[in-house]
């Protein structure tokens, strides 16, 4: 595989890479490695109770704000926004976070993206109800919607069909609001954290690797950070398993300020341009 990509032109890796690093929560699901396949799926899942977590990472009303680069090429923009939602599923209350991305109009002649994803996340429990995808790149479009029952531990995508998964499931979306959740503040070097996700009909494994704490210095500020490795499969898009590299926030927000991979035939940056509405005091250094 690995040759293959090196075969490539620049330009098509180019327009691969760009669209796969677009958005904020995509640069998470580069760490998605295949899981359970789709006969495991078939099996059945007992009832299970609903998941209830106690929190303060993020309340309705935030908006994160990021910009994309390709070597020193400004690519893309992305936010990330949660609002509330006056519906409830099992009179349960909602979150509805919508993440957009979009190739700003400069790139737009290469390679237009218009991409939407949303979730409706319990806002107890941090685990999806319903996930929507729509994905403009290029000529390719792409839409996406999963239905979730985790009450009885199944899915079902926009053609009915029906896929059994573990309790407290995430989709690719949802899992970024989730890991915000996790306490690492007694997390070692080397400790790998697992989300179970649910993307393009099979269970994946989200691990993110703790590799210590940095202050980072964007145009935004300088903020002290946690540093993580999304594990990856070496050989695809990037030579090592360390070539990408997340910078989250010490404090109780956990936002992500900076995104940093090394591919093939470059790099790419994802970074912090502005926040709304946050839960916490930020991590920021002076």
């Amino acid at each position: 595989m690995a040759r293959t990509l090196k075969n490539m032109s620049k330009t098509k890796l180019m327009k691969r890479f760009i669209v796969l690093h677009l958005m904020v929560f995509m640069l998470a699901q580069a760490g998605f490695t295949k899981g359970q396949d789709k006969k495991k799926s078939e099996e059945k899942v007992a009832k299970q109770e609903l998941r209830e977590i106690k929190h303060n990472a993020f309340t309705p009303g935030e908006k994160l704000h990021y910009k994309f680069a390709y070597g020193i090429i400004n690519a893309g923009v992305a936010t990330l926004e949660v609002k509330k939602v006056d519906r409830k599923i099992h009179g349960r209350d909602l979150l509805h976070i919508v993440g957009e991305g979009k190739s700003i109009s400069a790139f737009d002649w290469f390679f237009k993206v218009r991409d939407r994803y949303e979730t409706y996340i319990d806002e107890k429990g941090v685990f999806p109800w319903l996930f929507i995808r729509r994905i403009h790149e290029g000529g390719y479009e792409k839409a996406q919607d999963y239905q979730f029952f985790q009450e009885d531990g199944y899915v079902v995508n926009e053609d009915k069909e029906k896929y059994n998964v573990p309790m407290a499931i995430q989709d690719m979306l949802s899992a970024f609001y989730y890991a915000r959740t996790m306490d690492f503040s007694n997390a070692k070097k080397g400790d790998v954290f697992v989300i179970q996700s649910f993307v393009d009909e099979e269970v994946f494994p989200l691990r993110i690797k703790y590799a210590g704490t940095k202050t980072v210095k964007i145009k935004e500020g300088k903020f002290k950070c946690y540093v993580f490795h999304p594990q990856v499969q070496e050989g695809r898009i990037f030579e090592d398993d360390e070539d990408l590299t997340v910078y989250i926030t010490a404090d109780e927000n956990k936002i992500p300020v900076l995104a940093k991979a090394k591919i093939l035939v470059g790099s790419i940056r994802m970074e912090l341009t502005g926040y709304e509405n946050l839960a916490n005091p930020v991590a920021k250094v002076d």
